[in-house]
């Protein structure tokens, strides 16, 4: 058991520079090359950034959980309830400046920009999601310890 896959998401304006979301996304999955940048137009008409890097294989996401650092993830560990959805995705949501600065810290939607991250968990029939979802981030934080 364990992860699907990983996704963080952030947006930038058109005034931005977007290579500064994508090298903050880029330190989260330790991966350049799994960093996107696509260019659109707001619904108003202003151009925006939507920047994403995506993991697939499961260690290379277990290893993105792992980089929020082991304070982080027992935080996710102890709102599992609030965190988890019915199709079995664990929902993070970063500070986008602090992650900037180079400070990992949780936070909620509001006046801040934030960074969106979605964990698809391996659930099988049978098995209990959140029971997943705490071994899940157990094996992170082991991660982060090693």
């Amino acid at each position: 058991m364990g992860i699907h896959h990983v996704s963080w998401q952030s947006t930038a304006s058109g005034i931005e520079n977007e290579y500064i979301h994508a090298a903050a996304l880029s330190s989260l999955v330790g991966d350049d090359e799994a960093v996107t940048i696509e260019r659109m137009n707001s619904y108003h008409g202003s151009p925006i950034h939507l920047v994403t890097a995506e993991l697939s294989k499961k260690g290379k996401a277990t290893k993105s959980l792992a980089r929020l650092g082991k304070e982080v993830l027992e935080s996710i560990k102890s709102e599992i309830g609030t965190r988890l959805d019915e199709n079995n995705v664990l929902h993070i949501r970063l500070d986008l400046i602090n992650l900037i600065a180079g400070k990992i810290e949780l936070t909620i939607p509001g006046e801040r920009p934030t960074v969106k991250g979605k964990a698809k968990l391996e659930v099988y029939p049978g098995n209990d999601s959140i029971t997943v979802a705490i071994s899940t981030l157990d094996d992170a934080i082991n991660a982060t310890l090693n």
